[in-house]
């Protein structure tokens, strides 16, 4: 043992350097005031300034960083199979070679995402800095706010363009130029939230987003707002503005669904502001179908035809990606959640409707 430890000297060093922040950050993770402040005086700054390098390509290099990951790792392990098999006497010694290489390589990954983003898991999220809560909702309550979002989504439904089909027709090109205006009508209220922004990224493999079950993603290992441009557009400006949201910081997806609806229904755009009270309808539409269906079915009754329609062409949309590959993905990110402190899991995304009930 002694010997290997000295032949791998310098592997045995960087592993126990790598192990160092890890075995710290278990220490401290459940310290919210220590991540809070690490996160707005060190990871915030670091990942803008590195934002600012990478959106200086026009591609997603989360893309490319995640394609050359997965090649190394397989090129790693069929070349391992092969010195493992090839050292006849020394396929031991060759295994905890190449085994301590990959742990090196795993840990090391491991702490860069706990920096770039785990660590906005323990820290101060967006209703603790806000005071916006979610709280037990009623079903009148809920049947309230509701009736809101079908009065407001019927009425931004009539300022966006439409096809020949009666659906969302707003260019892609239109809808991004436009996303870094976006919050600028909510910094009064949310002033925490102010930060320049750069127009997103577009995935260049969306169809394969969509077989996974996301519309976007935000990449915290190289600072993009990557999104998924195969999906219908109707919902594409609220998905931008939460993707935005994961930019300044906000973990939780239901906070960030929250900011969605918010946060595009206070902005100059009418594109955005369809999308965010279609988003928000769409949530809320779901509770209430679940909580009263006779009160559903009163609102849905009201709902404009064109809204309908995109809400149908939408859920067709995904209807067609329904396969195991879907569910492995929603599989593995509820799990993921659930290890970094959202216990409800992918479910997590129907709590917007209490913080959207609680704030209207």
């Amino acid at each position: 043992m002694k010997e290997l430890l000295l032949k791998y000297r310098k592997h045995h060093i960087w592993l126990a350097a790598a192990l160092v922040p890890l075995v710290l950050f278990g220490i401290f993770r459940g310290n919210q005031a220590l991540m809070t402040w690490l996160v707005d005086h060190v990871t915030q700054p670091f990942k803008q300034a590195l934002g600012a390098v990478t959106y200086l390509f026009p591609f997603p290099l989360a893309e490319l960083l995640y394609i050359g990951a997965g090649v190394w790792a397989c090129v790693y392990l069929v070349r391992s199979a092969l010195l493992i098999r090839r050292c006849r006497g020394q396929r031991k010694t060759m295994a905890y070679r190449r085994l301590l290489g990959l742990l090196c390589a795993v840990v090391t990954v491991v702490d860069w995402f706990c920096l770039a983003w785990g660590i906005n898991y323990c820290a101060d999220g967006f209703q603790e800095r806000s005071g916006i809560t979610a709280e037990a909702v009623t079903v009148e309550e809920l049947y309230r706010v509701t009736e809101y979002f079908t009065e407001q989504v019927n009425a931004a439904s009539q300022e966006v363009p439409r096809n020949e089909n009666g659906l969302f027709s707003a260019g892609r090109d239109e809808i991004f130029a436009a996303s870094t205006e976006i919050y600028e009508n909510s910094y009064d209220e949310f002033p925490f939230l102010r930060q320049t922004d750069r127009e997103p990224k577009r995935m260049i493999f969306s169809k394969l987003l969509s077989a996974m079950g996301f519309t976007g993603y935000y990449a915290g290992f190289t600072g993009e707002s990557v999104l998924n441009v195969d999906s219908p557009t109707c919902l594409l400006p609220a998905t931008i503005t939460h993707e935005l949201a994961h930019q300044r910081g906000i973990a939780s997806e239901q906070e960030c669904n929250f900011l969605a609806v918010v946060v595009s229904t206070v902005s100059d755009n009418p594109l955005y502001i369809y999308s965010g009270y279609l988003m928000g309808y769409i949530h809320l539409s779901n509770a209430l179908y679940r909580a009263d269906r006779e009160l559903w079915q009163t609102l849905r009754q009201e709902l404009a035809p064109e809204v309908l329609l995109d809400i149908q062409y939408n859920n067709a949309y995904w209807d067609q990606w329904e396969s195991p590959v879907d569910a492995v993905s929603q599989t593995v990110y509820d799990a993921f959640l659930k290890g970094n402190g959202q216990s409800a899991g992918i479910q997590s995304y129907g709590t917007v409707v209490d913080l959207l009930v609680a704030y209207y």
